[in-house]
């Protein structure tokens, strides 16, 4: 590094010299050689000129050797190199030296010789001398030589002491510290530079040296660090471990040597792949996700591990990989014992804790593993879907043990119709469902859905009671009716459904049909939400006339909901998916709420103050509250409770629910009456009169159209039925009211048969309630037929 340093500086005054020294010392000799020249030539022509003055004479008068002479004195003047003189004819007088030199670099100058006469000057000659070319050096004297030499001894002397200075100033404090450098690198300690000064070379010098102490100071407390990180990564309760970047071992804490067993000599520097069961060597080498620039890759995988006593450990591995790929730090977990309570938790999970099946969760992924086998094997699947009939009713009359007894037989009684392959689970309340397969799937599936059945016919004996219950079931095939395992269990639910709603205890395969009243009831629950948004739900009236006389003397009040676009939608398929979706009790409200209010704008008519209303309530609406919703509405639009009438189903009685009981004893107690709707077609509606306080009664609609049948024999039976439940009815106290009256024969019948009231299109249909006051003030149809 010296020799390259001081001959760099060389090479740089040198060039310096060469680029400005050089040229103005050329340019210096130059100018003052021409000086010179000019200085010599200017001598001559004086020299010439006086002796051309000299020579006027000698030539006028013929005085050859003055003439010599003079020329002889020429010839001595240091410049010149040949005289000549000639007369004004050109003829040479005289020629020195006698023969013509040889001098190529030379010049020659001429003068006139000219004589002052008597009768003027006149010119009588010319005098030429040959003056050689001076050159470069040619032109200087010995004292600008001298100058000239004591100059370049001065530059001399410039760059001898530059390069002395730069040996000592930046050479020798540069091989110190290359020595320092040096003997750090060879010897491995920190040695300083031992120079001082107060320029940039002593401030390198101190800057070199403190850097030095501060990387001894850091060295230091790296190795304290890392001994203390080894200290700390072999005493942590982990079992830590490092990879090279060819997955060998680096490192291992020495819990983790306790953990597996080894001797850290045994497996440092192998592979850890050779501890892995062979099956999971390749999990593990796909382990790794992709890192960012910033971010370090990291994996986390769990696989089974040797230990040394050839056993094996399931191990969680959590790896963070250095960001160049060259090392990684990794913790290995034991997770043997929490694998297994995980397996533990998972068949719990997926088991129904009651009857030991699978639920639903577990059920839905063996639907999962079916599909994928099914096409493979080139077998159909079938999903039947089962759901118990009149389970509610046991439980809640019978008490939750008894209803768990009833699906726990029930399981053993559905196992006994199934085959060994055949998976059934239970989903949840009182549905189960059934994974089967074949190669003709439908047909087994029917079979054993006629098995199950047939199973469910006979009594359970249950706590001293035989309980009944049946089954709705629905089948769904794959590929014939799904594509995916969600859709093949949605689609045998759907088939269930309508199982039920077609009188249940039996089996229905899936048909496209289903989808279709899928569709349209839940465009139903969207149009109910919407219409209790929006409030298009309507409390339509249809009057309640006197047979006697036609008066009108109550309305019964009817759901309607208006769509914007679709207009009217059909009551009862409403009613029925509100009950089933739990937002009948709202529509209830609403409409009770707009019925009274119709009511209250009717009593301001004449003759219409004692009128009733009848008011419909489905048996989900019968909640503790109900007295007192109704009680607040009557006080609010100024109605007398005896104004209301309750119209009740067998379907609210056969609930005999105590709450039920309560509630309608305290509409009762209020001042409202009680109406027994559709009367004459349940089961036992003849005992309902002496259980519950019934007010009116009314007669099925089915019964008013059967006294216009064509049978005579049907027109008699009719006639005798209307007639006893006339007869038992006002026995009881009760008022008799005939619905569906279209016929004015029918009226005249139901009248002589001792009817009470009647309702239906022959005296008006129902309307809303600007078309009912309309028809009040203009006299209503009945009416009018009445006086007529």
């Amino acid at each position: 590094m010296m020799h390259s340093v001081e001959h760099r500086f060389v090479a740089i005054v040198c060039s310096a010299m060469l680029i400005f020294v050089v040229p103005l010392l050329m340019l210096f000799l130059s100018m003052s050689g021409d000086r010179v020249a000019r200085e010599r030539l200017h001598n001559i022509e004086l020299l010439m000129e006086a002796s051309g003055e000299a020579l006027g004479k000698p030539i006028w008068d013929f005085d050859q050797d003055g003439i010599e002479r003079i020329a002889r004195s020429l010839m001595n003047a240091r410049d010149i190199r040949a005289v000549v003189i000639r007369d004004t004819a050109g003829k040479v007088l005289t020629r020195l030296p006698g023969a013509q030199p040889d001098a190529p670099a030379a010049y020659t100058l001429s003068t006139s010789i000219s004589y002052d006469a008597v009768n003027g000057t006149r010119t009588v000659g010319t005098l030429e001398t040959l003056v050689p070319a001076s050159g470069m050096l040619s032109r200087f004297s010995k004292d600008e030589w001298a100058v000239l030499g004591i100059l370049l001894v001065a530059v001399a002397i410039v760059f001898t002491a530059a390069l002395i200075g730069n040996r000592l100033t930046v050479v020798r404090p540069l091989m110190r510290l290359t020595a320092a450098i040096e003997a750090t690198r060879r010897l491995g300690s920190r040695h300083r530079v031992d120079w001082t000064s107060h320029d940039e070379m002593g401030a390198l010098a101190a800057n070199f040296n403190a850097m030095q102490d501060r990387l001894a100071r850091e060295e230091t407390e790296l190795k304290t660090a890392h001994a203390r990180a080894t200290e700390t990564y072999n005493q942590t309760p982990a079992m830590l471990f490092s990879l090279d970047a060819e997955g060998r071992l680096t490192a291992v804490s020495d819990y983790w040597l306790l953990a597996t067993g080894y001797s850290r000599d045994a497996v440092i520097g192998r592979t850890f792949t050779d501890f892995i069961d062979a099956h999971w060597r390749e999990a593990y080498r796909l382990r790794l996700r992709a890192g960012t620039a910033d971010s370090p890759a990291n994996s986390e995988v769990t696989l089974p591990f040797r230990k040394a006593d050839g056993e094996f450990m399931t191990v969680l591995i959590l790896e963070t990989e250095t960001k160049g790929g060259e090392t990684s730090l990794s913790v290995m977990t034991d997770v043997t014992a929490l694998k297994q309570a995980e397996s533990r938790n998972h068949l719990q999970a997926i088991t129904d804790h009651l009857t030991g099946l699978l639920n639903r969760q577990g059920f839905e992924s063996a639907l999962d593993a079916a599909f994928l086998s099914a096409d493979q094997c080139g077998m159909q699947l079938a999903c039947l879907f089962i759901d118990l009939d009149r389970f509610k009713w046991i439980n809640d009359n019978f008490g939750h043990a008894a209803g768990d007894a009833v699906l726990r037989l029930t399981v053993e009684r559905i196992g006994t119709a199934l085959g060994p392959d055949d998976v059934l689970a239970r989903l949840g309340g009182d549905e189960f469902a059934i994974l089967v397969q074949s190669t003709d799937v439908i047909a087994l599936a029917g079979e054993i859905g006629e098995r199950i059945s047939a199973a469910l016919r006979a009594p359970m004996p249950i706590a001293g009671n035989d309980l009944s219950v049946s089954a709705s079931i629905g089948i769904s095939a794959y590929p014939l009716h799904a594509e995916s395992a969600a859709d093949l269990l949605l689609k045998a639910d759907m088939a269930m459904y309508a199982r039920k709603r077609d009188g249940k205890n039996g089996l229905r395969i899936f048909d496209a049909g289903m989808l279709d009243a899928a569709r349209e009831r839940h465009e139903i629950e969207q149009f109910i939400e919407a219409g209790l948004k929006e409030d298009w739900f309507e409390a339509w009236l249809q009057p309640i006339v006197s047979l006697h006389d036609g008066q009108i003397v109550g309305f019964e009040a009817l759901m309607r909901l208006d769509h914007p676009q679709k207009g009217l939608l059909p009551p009862a398929k409403i009613i029925n998916i509100a009950e089933e979706t739990g937002t009948i009790s709202r529509i209830g409200d609403r409409v009770l709420e707009k019925a009274i209010r119709h009511l209250a704008t009717i009593s301001s008519l004449d003759g219409t103050q004692e009128t009733y209303l009848a008011v419909n309530f489905s048996p989900l609406q019968f909640e503790l509250t109900l007295p007192h919703k109704l009680a607040a509405l009557l006080l609010k639009h100024h109605i007398s409770p005896h104004r209301i009438v309750v119209e009740i189903t067998e379907a609210v009685l056969m609930l005999d629910n105590p709450e039920v009981h309560a509630v309608l004893k305290q509409l009762q107690e209020f001042g409202c009456r009680i109406a027994l709707d559709d009367f004459g077609t349940g089961y036992s509606s003849l005992s309902y009169l002496n259980r519950f306080p019934v007010d009116i009664v009314k007669v099925d609609q089915s019964f008013t159209r059967s006294l216009s049948s064509s049978s005579a024999d049907v027109r008699r039976k009719s006639r005798m039925l209307i007639k006893g439940i006339r007869t038992i009815s006002h026995q009881m106290g009760c008022t008799v009211v005939a619905e569906g009256i279209e016929t004015k024969e029918q009226w005249q019948l139901l009248r002589k048969l001792g009817v009470d009231y009647g309702q239906g299109y022959l005296f008006s249909r129902p309307m809303p309630i600007s078309g009912m006051l309309t028809m009040l003030e203009n006299e209503s149809e009945a009416k009018t037929s009445s006086t007529g």
